[in-house]
Parts: C-alpha cells; structure tokens; sequence
C-alpha cells in the first residue's frame, strides 16, 4: 500500500494535518476512532467520503511514521 495515493498535507486544510485526499477528514479522526473500537467497515459506512483503501493507508501512514522505538 502506497499512502502517499491517499494522504495528503496542505495548510489550507485542516490546519496541515494528515488528510485523505478530497476531504477533511484527517487521518489522526481515523487512527483514534480504531483504537477505539470502531471498525473499518462502520468507519466506512459513518463517513462519507471515507472508504477502505483510506483506512489501510492510514494504518500503513502510521506505521511508518511512528517515532517511538519498540517495547523491549
């Protein structure tokens, strides 16, 4: 999965955060609403705009973002 197809920063949106391209729907909104519990496919259905590519590339934005080092 290539994130960068579905995410994108602009100062002009959202205050510059992570969104999903042709939205205002920031990637931050989504990462929090699954640890929550909500699933990719309520998230989906919840917000329009929002479909499943979006989610996994959120998750794979995450990955590869996260600066904290593994438990040990």
């Amino acid at each position: 999965m290539n994130w960068q197809d579905y995410i994108e920063r602009d100062p002009a949106v959202m205050l510059g955060k992570p969104v999903f391209k042709g939205t205002r729907i920031t990637v931050e909104f989504v990462l929090e609403r699954l640890g929550q519990g909500a699933t990719p496919e309520e998230l989906v259905e919840s917000y329009v705009g929002l479909c499943p590519e979006h989610v996994r590339a959120a998750r794979a934005f995450s990955a590869e973002s996260d600066p904290t080092p593994a438990c040990r």
